[in-house]
Order: structure tokens, then C-alpha cells, then sequence
């Protein structure tokens, strides 16, 4: 029996977890997902919003998991001033 985990090169947060207006490069800031996440620790990635517009780059410091859960303690790198669409953001894959 395996494990369920998702892969994910970026961090998409919804709007509750992503807010550009409290974010400050170099804040750091936690965040949690549902199910078991794989997610790339100590280089820059893209932090998605709920509209799929990369709002800014993050490296992720910490990622633990628990009970279904991954939680995530990540540091702002760089603020988008406009938000694009990160036409990267869909490679996703599912493991089972």
C-alpha cells in the first residue's frame, strides 16, 4: 500500500492564505495544504494565486506533514508589482 502525495513546483494559496498586501520580501509566512504535498525546498518557486497569477517567488524552508496535512513555513524572495499568469503553474502530477 502506498502513500498518496502530490507534486507541485509551485505554491498555489487561496485568497485567505495569499494576500500580496501583508507580504514584504523577505517576510516569512506559513501556509497549510490538504494531503501530502511534495513541494521543491531552498529554491525559488512561484506562489499562485486562487486566479492562477503568480504574485511572487518564495523558497520554501520548512515542509512537514501530519495527519493529511502539509504545512509549509516559506520566505518571500520577490513581489510581482503585476501579477502574471504562470502558464508553468499546471505541471502538477498526481502520485499514487
Amino acid at each position: 500500500m502506498g502513500m498518496p502525495c502530490e507534486v507541485n513546483s509551485v505554491l498555489k494559496l487561496n485568497e485567505l492564505q495569499c494576500s500580496p498586501a501583508n507580504f514584504e520580501r523577505g517576510s516569512f509566512h506559513e501556509a497549510s495544504k490538504r494531503g501530502y504535498r511534495i513541494i521543491p525546498l531552498d529554491i525559488p518557486i512561484s506562489l499562485i494565486d486562487k486566479d492562477w497569477r503568480n504574485v511572487a517567488d518564495i523558497i520554501v524552508r520548512k515542509l512537514t506533514w501530519e495527519n493529511n496535512e502539509t504545512f509549509l513555513h516559506f520566505e518571500i524572495v520577490e513581489l510581482h508589482e503585476t501579477p502574471f499568469i504562470d502558464k508553468k503553474a499546471n505541471h502538477n502530477h498526481v502520485l499514487a
